[in-house]
C-alpha cells in the first residue's frame, strides 16, 4: 500500500485548513497513495482557539463533513486530528479515520494528555476514555496514536495484540532541549519492539518539530521530512517486509509476561 504523510502549519481559519487539507490529499491522490496520514490539531491549534469548547463545538461537525467529501472526492483514506465536543466543560483530543468512500472508520480520543515539560493539555482537554482504536484501511490494519501515547510502549503494544501492522501517529511535537531526538528514537523504537510499520505526522507551527517520518518493522527509516511548513512523502509499506522482520526477531513470540509477587 502507498501511505503519504502530510505536514502543515494549520492556523484559527478552519476553513482555511480544510483547504490545505484537501489540496495535500489531492496531491497525495494524484500520487497512488491510498491513504494520507495528517497531524494532530489540523483542524486548527488550540491555542488559536479561546473558547476551546466553543470552537470545537462549531467546527467538529464540518471538519468529519469536509474530510468525508475529500476522502469520496480523492478515492483515498483520511487520518486526522482536531477537537471534539465532549457534552461537558472540556472538549476531546480526536483522531478520526475515513475511508475512501467517506465513510468514518474511527474515532481515537486521546487518553495520554500531554501533562509534562511545563505544559498542561488537561486543563483544556477532555482524557478519552474509549480506549484506542484499530482500523482496517486495504490490507493493512491501522493504529491510531495521537502525540504524547508515543511514549507509552504499552499502548502501542495493545494496538499491535489487537491486529494492528501499521501504526499511524498524529502530532504536535513541540521543539525543545532534545524533543526532537526523543521523537526520532521513539518512533524507530516503536517500531523495533512491535515489528510494525510506524508512519507519523506533525505540525510545522512555530513550536512544533516536523519531522515527518515513515519507518519500517526493523527500524529502517524510508521516508522523512525536516522543517518544511508544508510537505508530504509517500511510501510503500508491504506485508513482506512484517513476515521478515517477525521471521527474524520474533518479539511478539519470545516474549513472556511477568507478574509481580502477589
Amino acid at each position: 500500500m502507498k501511505v503519504a504523510v502530510a505536514q502543515f502549519a494549520p492556523t484559527a481559519d478552519a476553513a482555511g485548513n480544510l483547504a490545505v487539507i484537501e489540496d495535500m490529499t489531492r496531491e497525495a491522490a494524484s500520487a497512488g497513495a491510498e491513504l494520507i496520514v495528517f497531524p494532530e490539531e489540523s483542524m486548527f491549534p488550540a491555542e488559536n482557539a479561546a473558547p476551546l469548547r466553543a470552537a470545537a463545538s462549531a467546527h467538529w461537525p464540518g471538519f468529519l463533513d469536509a474530510l468525508a467529501r475529500t476522502a469520496a472526492a480523492h478515492g483515498i483514506a483520511v487520518i486526522a486530528g482536531g477537537y471534539e465536543d465532549s457534552g461537558e466543560s472540556l472538549p476531546y483530543n480526536t483522531l478520526v479515520a475515513v475511508d475512501r468512500d467517506g465513510s468514518t472508520l474511527g474515532h481515537y480520543r486521546k487518553m495520554h494528555l500531554y501533562d509534562a515539560f511545563d505544559y498542561k493539555e488537561s486543563r483544556e482537554v477532555q482524557r478519552g476514555e474509549g480506549g484506542p482504536c484499530v482500523v482496517r484501511i486495504g490490507d493493512f490494519n491501522v493504529g491510531l496514536v495521537n502525540c504524547y501515547d508515543l511514549r507509552f510502549p504499552e499502548f502501542t503494544r495493545s494496538l499491535v495484540e489487537m491486529g494492528a501492522d501499521l501504526l499511524s501517529v498524529s502530532a504536535a511535537w513541540v521543539r525543545g532541549p532534545l524533543k526532537e531526538d526523543h521523537w526520532t528514537t521513539l518512533l524507530r523504537g516503536r517500531a523495533i519492539e512491535n515489528t510494525c510499520w510506524v508512519v507519523a505526522s506533525s505540525l510545522t507551527t512555530p513550536d512544533c518539530i516536523g519531522m515527518s517520518m515513515a519507518v519500517d518493522p526493523l527500524g529502517v527509516v524510508r521516508a522523512a521530512l525536516g522543517e518544511e511548513r508544508r510537505a508530504l512523502f509517500v511510501v510503500d509499506i508491504d506485508k513482506d517486509r512484517i513476515d521478515t522482520a517477525r521471521t527474524v526477531l520474533p518479539v511478539l513470540r519470545n516474549r513472556r509476561i511477568i507478574i509481580g509477587p502477589r
